[in-house]
């Protein structure tokens, strides 16, 4: 299938250096915001990327479900690819791409377990369902049918009736120290905005990028 005419241009908005705030997470927090706003399906969801020890590259889309300076929080099973890669290499990329806003931004640094006593908090805050479902799937492993699958879920519904869910000790949160964010906005004739924070100390440097 040739799809190379499949294109349109990018008319909604631009982005210019007296647009940006000075901090990256607060520019990041109003264009978010805006994505709510805008009714991005799963604003929320970004593509985690990482690498493994021997350099191959792989990504999948995870859930962001705190943000703040200290970085970028998602959840995972500790057995799993990602989990294994991080642990290898720490150095990851996220991207928001918000096609429905002309936008993007791709973040980049380093991968970090958070507390347990913070996963504990969030892992609390879950419907019981997917509670049992961290304690049911061995995230990346192999498994003979769904419905082997399912009948495991029940039976730990069954085991954890009594009382609270507990937190499995290979469940957990990863924060992203970012290290680089670009604020990506589409613009016509393919010129688009580009704006890159990349920390500097304390204090974060920002520049535009050719399109």
């Amino acid at each position: 299938m040739d799809i190379s005419d499949y294109r349109r241009e990018y008319t909604q908005t631009g982005l210019s250096r007296s647009d940006l705030l000075t901090s990256p997470f607060l520019q990041f927090e109003l264009w978010f915001e805006q994505a709510c706003k805008a009714d991005i399906i799963d604003a929320n969801a970004m593509t985690l990327a990482t690498v493994s020890a021997s350099g191959v590259p792989s990504i999948r889309v995870v859930l962001l479900k705190t943000f703040d300076e200290q970085g970028f929080v998602f959840f995972t099973n500790y057995s799993s690819q990602k989990a294994k890669e991080i642990e290898a290499n720490p150095n990851v990329a996220l991207l928001f791409p918000w096609t429905g806003l002309e936008r993007q931004i791709e973040i980049t640094g380093k991968a970090e377990k958070i507390s347990t006593a913070e996963s504990l908090k969030y892992f609390a805050s879950r419907p019981e369902g997917s509670q049992i479902g961290a304690w049911v799937s061995r995230q990346s492993s192999v498994i003979s049918t769904r419905q082997a699958l399912e009948m495991q879920w029940a039976k730990m519904k069954q085991k954890f009736h009594h009382g609270k869910i507990p937190l499995p000790d290979f469940w957990g949160g990863y924060r992203v120290i970012p290290e680089k964010i670009e604020f990506w906005q589409g613009r016509v004739n393919r010129l688009h905005d580009r704006f890159e924070y990349t920390r500097q100390g304390k204090d974060w440097k920002v520049e535009r990028l050719a399109p």
